[in-house]
């Protein structure tokens, strides 16, 4: 024993004086040797290979490396030096000290056995890769060819700098210092080596030590020196374990785009985003919960040729159009990442979520990680409390200036600055709104003075929105526009409390920020659901105390997501409307066939929100339009009839069997059979609105039965809306039919009470506390409980009267499903009731 920690601590040793390591020789535990991104590199290769986890090879030069080199050249006085009146609030200051330090190391050469030693390994590293790379050559495209078979013989690699204060759990360094890319030759390498060293000491990375409270001289900085996966021929991008907006631990996102990923990491397009849940993924289902497609305009590729390493080529319009990834390669690589996520976990003893560079090899057809790291944001929030972010007043009357994708929830106000050159930082003034095409690490210095951050391009997860996260400020990305609508001096909100496309408004607007501890909250015999439209805020409703969806409507997806009626692109060949097929073309240009379209839309929202809840009850309400509502999709107006009362005509269950809609609901069954089947979302519990009658429901589910979807089979449950007074007369004979019960209170008064809900003339009659309603509900609970049926209530009067949700618990409802807005405020009035009391 005494032995063996013996040798343990000479292995230490030798490592500690070593000048370079092979990635296979360190693990996560080396990071004070070899920095973050190096040591992540080399515990995958151990630890993640096995598991089916490709991860290119190479070297790390260490910290005893660095430091070497430093004390050698005595520069470490003269940097102290140089630092001692850094301003890092003024970025002239910052930028004249940053230049003289990143001087002082390019100026001072490597000792002799330093460069020997990088050289060798390097070397090394070109016999272990070179017959491969030769082998492949002749699988290129001319152009390429001549780079590819230089490169056999000296192979081409990414080199990186990893400094030893770097993605830790609270604090990510993302591109604080330099990546240098398709590098080749023993004399490029060691220059690639030494402007990794002297980029310890770029602005940006200057800045964000002091602003983190790190000390300039206990950090060193390690150059991983790693085989480049040929991603120029084929794609890459980031991944994270994580929801990057809300925090949801459940889903993985998944970004890409063409070329290399430099261009995704800096916001420099707009890529694909994939979303995927892990708890069925790890099951073995197929959980891809969305997919949206980015404009990819630039990728980033070999310069063969040139004069530099790398870069940017258009991409072709026919490419921009597709996904770069198959569901397949989604799939994978969401795999891949729950896999490093478990092990990092495992690793720390503590939950780690995951940020994630993955490149695929455009000659062999292999994906890759070349780099892992902790997510630092969302996993550093307490989770005791909910923020949210409202406006306030008439805004919805305000000018939208932009749109792009929301980073963050919340709202920040001020004056715009337009800032199209890194030069030009100095006239920024603290408080206002940052407008430009996009950042990297050299604009940090002033986005920490920002109110809010707007780019032009740019994904979830560029370097704007990165750092937007983590110094807790909201941000636009890839508006497109923004540049153009903009001017410096003007007064704008930003707002990205909306769903997941944030808005630029003209003007500052007022906005409340409410914040509910949820510590001690009762815990209540009447269920206490939620009311969920929009999958995009599906994630961050989750996190409000609930116990599931008691109503999923599917129109607003299909209002939203689709646009389209689905009879439009059953019979597309067919459309009379020119302007609407030309529009349904566009829409559909992804897909042959038109009606795949509406099935893959469908179940992506639908799934979207069964995941957020998942393993709770989400009750979807199967597509409940009336006839003009449905003329107002696109192509609608060809299918439906003109109604004099929509509100009681051709709606719910009378349209799913009829000869004329029958084929559009089966679009619906498929979208829910692929969700349930294929997804594994086996929570979701498909409700049949407005049925008028038990023979109606047989029919109903008859034609569900076609399409897989058999109640009792694979844990099938079908509810039922209790929105018509035949609905309560006949509760007993329902219930033979379905397994449950949702009081739609909105269409059971007006038929209570016989009157349009929809009409301004008979409005000041409608009142769900009306003593006959109430005494239908009563009636509909009573006999729901009679015949061993579940019944909950789904309509808008729980949340708008606290006295009708005290009627329903006193009547023994089993659940209230409730606007987002009235959970906790009913939760607290159902306990009273129940006589629960906090713990």
């Amino acid at each position: 024993m005494l032995q063996s920690t013996a040798k343990r601590q000479q292995l230490q040793s030798s490592k500690e004086q070593a000048f370079v390591l092979w990635f296979e020789e360190v693990g996560i535990a080396d990071i004070p040797l070899v920095g973050g991104k190096n040591a992540s590199l080399g515990e995958m290769i151990q630890q993640l290979t096995p598991k089916g986890i490709n991860v290119p090879m190479g070297f790390a030069t260490t910290a005893h490396a660095y430091r070497y080199f430093i004390e050698q050249a005595g520069l470490q006085e003269q940097l102290r030096s140089l630092f001692a009146d850094l301003d890092v609030e003024d970025v002239n200051n910052l930028r004249q000290r940053g230049k003289q330090a990143r001087a002082l190391i390019l100026n001072t050469p490597f000792p002799s056995e330093l460069a020997s030693a990088i050289a060798d390994a390097y070397l090394q590293l070109c016999q272990k890769y070179g017959d491969t790379s030769a082998s492949l050559c002749d699988r290129l495209a001319p152009e390429y060819r001549e780079s590819c078979q230089r490169s056999s013989g000296e192979t081409d690699v990414a080199v990186r700098s990893s400094a030893t204060a770097e993605d830790l759990p609270d604090a990510s360094f993302a591109g604080q210092q330099e990546t240098y890319l398709n590098v080749h030759g023993v004399q490029a390498v060691l220059e690639a080596c030494h402007k990794c060293f002297a980029s310890l000491f770029t602005d940006r990375a200057i800045s964000y030590r002091t602003i983190k409270g790190f000390d300039h001289f206990n950090i060193a900085l390690s150059v991983g020196v790693q085989k480049m996966v040929r991603s120029d021929l084929a794609a890459s991008g980031v991944m994270f374990s994580i929801d990057t907006e809300t925090g949801f631990k459940n889903a993985a996102l998944i970004t890409a785009a063409y070329g290399l990923g430099e261009n995704v990491v800096q916001g420099a397009v707009n890529p694909d985003e994939y979303f995927v849940f892990k708890p069925t993924l790890q099951q073995g289902f197929r959980p891809i919960l969305e997919k949206r497609l980015g404009s990819k305009e630039i990728k980033m590729v070999y310069d063969v040729g040139g004069s530099k390493l790398t870069k940017n080529v258009t991409v072709p319009e026919s490419e921009r159009v597709k996904y770069a990834l198959t569901d397949d390669e989604v799939l994978i690589l969401a795999q891949w990442t729950c896999i490093i996520e478990d092990h990092y976990s495992a690793v720390r003893g503590v939950y780690t979520p995951m940020d994630i560079e993955w490149a695929k090899d455009g000659l062999t057809g292999e994906l890759f990680i070349v780099q892992a790291r902790p997510e630092t944001v969302q996993s550093q929030k307490s989770t005791n409390t909910i923020k949210s972010y409202q406006l306030v007043g008439a805004h919805s009357n305000a000018p939208v200036l932009a749109r792009g994708r929301a980073v963050g929830e919340a709202i920040g106000t001020g004056k715009a600055r337009v800032i199209l050159d890194v030069h030009k930082l100095d006239t920024f003034q603290p408080g206002e709104v940052l407008v430009t095409y996009k950042t990297d690490p050299d604009w940090e210095p002033i986005m920490k003075k920002a109110s809010a951050i707007v780019t032009n391009q740019g994904g979830r997860t560029c370097h704007a929105a990165i750092i937007a996260r983590e110094m807790g400020i909201p941000a636009i990305v890839g508006t497109g526009n923004a540049i153009a609508q903009l001017k410096t001096g003007q007064e704008v909100t930003i707002s990205c409390a909306e769903g997941e496309e944030g808005r630029v408004y003209e003007g500052i607007l007022p906005y409340e920020v409410k914040e509910v501890a949820l510590e001690n909250l009762p815990r209540t015999r009447t269920q206490i659901l939620m009311n969920v439209g929009n999958p995009s805020e599906a994630f961050s409703l989750a996190a409000i105390p609930n116990d599931g969806v008691g109503l999923a409507r599917l129109e607003f997806i299909i209002a939203n997501h689709i646009k389209v009626h689905p009879l439009a692109l059953i019979h597309f060949d067919k459309l009379e409307d020119e302007d609407a097929k030309n529009q349904i073309a566009l829409l559909t240009q992804l897909y042959e066939d038109k009606p795949s379209y509406f099935v893959d839309r469908l179940a992506q929202g639908i799934a979207t929100i069964a995941a957020a809840f998942y393993p709770k009850s989400v009750v979807v309400r199967l597509s409940d339009f009336k006839s003009n509502e449905y003329a107002n999709l696109l192509g609608g107006k060809q299918f439906e009839p003109d109604e004099e009362n929509p509100m009681i005509g051709w709606r719910g269950a009378s349209r799913y069997y009829d000869e004329k809609y029958r084929e559009g609901f089966a679009l619906e069954c498929q979208a829910l059979k692929r969700v349930r089947d294929e997804m594994g979302l086996t929570n979701v519990i498909p409700m049949v609105p407005f049925c008028r009658t038990p023979a109606e429901g047989r029919k109903v589910m008859a034609e569900m039965e076609k399409y897989g979807l058999k109640r009792g089979e694979n844990g099938l449950q079908v509810y039922v809306m209790c929105e018509i007074p035949n609905n309560v007369i006949l509760a007993k004979q329902f219930s033979e039919v379905f397994d449950g019960f949702s009081i739609g209170s909105n269409d059971l008064t007006q038929l209570t009470l016989g009157l349009d809900r929809d009409s301004g003339l008979v409005a000041h009659l409608f009142d769900e506390r009306n003593e006959g309603v109430k005494e239908m509900v009563q009636m509909a609970i009573a006999k729901a409980k009679e015949n061993q049926r579940k019944i909950g209530i789904c309509g808008q009067a729980p949340s708008d009267y606290p006295e009708f949700a005290r009627f329903l618990v006193e009547q023994g409802i089993d659940s209230i499903s409730l606007n987002p807005d009235s959970v906790l405020k009913t939760l607290l009035e159902v306990a009273a009731v129940e006589g629960v009391f906090t713990h």
